[in-house]
């Protein structure tokens, strides 16, 4: 048998020169009346060891800038004159369509801030840009120096977490709609679905309280004096988000509880319903039996005796339905 010519691909082929480098880190800087921010977006371990050389860090700090997952924290490395913070922000994460945590690192020195958040935290590049473009806001921004620049930062991140809360009650709303208008198992995946989300926000908040606390007390040294209550809004709308998830978490459980309870019900309904018919065919089957059975009995083989089983049967089933009415079961 003939071989049959094989199909011919074309590749191209890649010189040793076409070796495709992964993309650098790019870090992005303003400057205005002596004080730098600096904003890089999940830098590489070459880039976070060029900024801590920069800025003397100590080395620990650059394996938690490069690590996966730290959390939240604060270290005062009060000698070195900085101080370093990780905290986490709730994002939607479109790959697994869920709401997930992001990491912000913070360093703040007496005439810098660097935030390394390791995926792009929208009100972080928003406030970036602004200063980029906008230079009276800029100056008049920095010239209240590195504490007054991270309040505006943290402020703009807490300001971005109240929208969340507010689809989560919007969704808690729209199920509550539809449980109580007869839509109950279309919602367990609805409820599954909020339940995972406020879980996901409590892990997120819980740990970062006590980190906003300890960063008020010692971020202290980088205010003037007439900004040193600033923090303390951080800190009560950290107390906010934490309030209303309580509440929100409340509200899932008895929504939840109040859905398996209808369903529960109607599963009562239509098992007393089977029941009844049940029961009500069960003394007609013995009727019948009884009279089926190859035996002489009065009447046999004539019209007369089937129409009297007949009504014999209407009448059995009649005072059937009539003493389940009366009992109210039916």
């Amino acid at each position: 048998m003939p071989s049959l010519p094989r199909i011919t691909r074309r590749t191209r082929s890649r010189g040793p020169g076409d070796v495709v480098a992964p993309p650098r880190t790019e870090i992005h800087e303003v400057a205005s009346g002596g004080l730098t921010w600096i904003n890089v977006v999940h830098p590489d371990v070459e880039v976070a060891s060029a900024l801590a050389e920069r800025f003397g860090w100590h080395p620990l700090d650059v394996e938690d800038i490069v690590s996966r997952r730290q959390r939240p924290k604060v270290d005062d490395y009060e000698d070195d004159g900085y101080l370093f913070s990780v905290l986490h922000f709730p994002v939607y994460d479109k790959t697994i369509q869920r709401l997930n945590a992001a990491e912000l690192d913070l360093f703040i020195g007496q005439d810098y801030l660097v935030t390394i958040p390791n995926r792009e935290l929208l009100p972080v590049t928003r406030l970036f840009a602004r200063c980029e473009s906008d230079e009276e806001f800029r100056d008049s921004l920095f010239a209240r120096g590195p504490g007054r620049l991270l309040y505006e930062v943290l402020d703009d991140l807490f300001d971005y977490c109240f929208p969340i809360l507010d689809k989560i009650a919007h969704k808690l709303d729209r199920i509550e709609d539809d449980v109580f208008e007869g839509r109950s198992e279309e919602v367990v995946r609805d409820i599954s679905n909020v339940k995972q989300e406020i879980i996901s926000y409590r892990k997120i908040i819980k740990p970062e309280r006590g980190t906003l606390r300890v960063l008020e007390r010692r971020v202290d040294r980088f205010l003037p004096e007439e900004l040193e209550l600033y923090f303390d809004d951080i800190v009560d709308a950290a107390e906010r988000i934490w309030d209303l998830l309580d509440n929100y978490k409340e509200v899932v459980e008895a929504l939840e509880s109040t859905n398996e309870s209808v369903i529960s019900h109607r599963q009562n309904d239509v098992l007393r319903l089977l029941t009844i018919f049940s029961v009500t065919m069960l003394p007609l089957t013995v009727l019948t039996g009884i009279f089926g059975m190859n035996v002489f009995f009065p009447g046999e083989s004539s019209s007369e005796a089937f129409w009297v089983i007949l009504v014999m049967l209407v009448l059995l089933l009649g005072g059937m339905v009539g003493f389940f009415r009366w009992k109210r079961w039916l």
